[in-house]
């Protein structure tokens, strides 16, 4: 990875009217590098019940009102942000710590509990492993776009945003990690794009209580606002050139633009772009999968803020 990583890494790139030139890709003898660009095997098989049982819908808004696993209910019952409507768990799990704590949880905030059987609860689950409880709550709210852009605390803003990341899975893992990452938001599109379906806000493992979500209608014209409002649009693909380590503006507000499984960014948003860049690898195989190269991106970023827990 990069030698650079947390030194301050000088001017940043110049701007340009409609978005920076980004380097050609292609050529011959160039490095193999990941970025955003290949779809996780591993992430798929029996997978989620949601993508193989029936074709997917889309609820108007970002979704998030079906939440499974116990890490997922449990923040949610924790943040008391969104109104839970009932939460049903298992008759025979609250021997886990978890689970007793989610039993807690919901008597301190007066949400219905219900025990049932589990065969009941897989009937009412929607992915393959609802780990003994199912919440239902209301759905969550979009953020403004403008309230990315703030700072939080000392940090100058941090947004991810997602250019046509369609696999619940990847989605929920780049929210988990945009959170634990100090994130200020994360920009999701309407269209060819997942929302919170009940597998990505498991994945999300609660992520979605704490994290400002956007949601816009095209992501190019959301990342000409936000570079109005003084972020650098900063593109991963694992087809640039450059590499993370010549990423100069980490310390900066930056807006970080993860590429879609399989075709990486699309040609206008990586043109609203004014640096796109790619995570080298060292191994046989191209590239990471989205949500691992986004982990690998936002550590490095927070590395060079000198960001620290706490």
């Amino acid at each position: 990875m990069s030698a650079a990583r947390g030194r301050r890494r000088g001017a940043p790139p110049p701007r340009g009217g409609g978005g920076a030139r980004t380097p050609a890709r292609g050529g011959g003898g160039q490095q193999r590098r990941a970025g955003s660009t290949n779809r996780s095997r591993s992430g798929r098989g029996p997978a989620d019940r949601e993508q193989s049982a029936r074709p997917q819908s889309r609820p108007r808004g970002l979704g998030g009102d079906h939440v499974e696993g116990r890490q997922a209910v449990r923040e949610l019952l924790r943040a008391g942000k969104r109104r839970v409507h009932e939460v049903l768990i298992c008759e025979d799990a609250h021997s886990a710590a978890t689970l007793a704590e989610i039993v807690d949880l919901a008597g301190d905030r007066r949400v219905p509990l219900r025990e049932v059987t589990r065969r009941k609860l897989d009937e009412a689950a929607l992915t393959a492993a609802p780990q003994g409880v199912i919440a239902k709550a209301a759905a969550v709210q979009p953020a403004p776009l403008e309230e990315l852009a703030k700072p939080k605390g000392n940090a100058p803003p941090l947004v991810v945003a997602t250019d046509g990341v369609t696999d619940p899975g990847n989605l929920g893992a780049i929210l988990r990690t945009a959170e634990v990452a100090g994130a200020t938001g994360v920009v999701l599109t309407s269209h060819r794009s997942a929302n919170l379906t009940p597998a990505a806000v498991k994945a999300a493992a609660g992520a979605i209580e704490y994290l400002p979500i956007a949601l816009v209608g095209g992501l190019p014209a959301a990342l000409a606002k936000l570079r109005d409002g003084g972020l650098w649009a900063i593109g991963l693909d694992g087809h640039a050139p450059d590499g993370l380590e010549s990423l100069r503006v980490g310390d900066e507000p930056l807006v970080l633009v993860l590429g879609a499984e399989g075709r990486g960014l699309s040609t206008l948003v990586e043109r609203r772009c004014d640096q796109v860049v790619s995570i080298p690898v060292l191994g046989r195989i191209e590239s990471l999968n989205v949500a691992a190269a986004a982990a690998v991106a936002l550590f490095d970023i927070a590395r060079a803020r000198g960001q620290q827990p706490g």
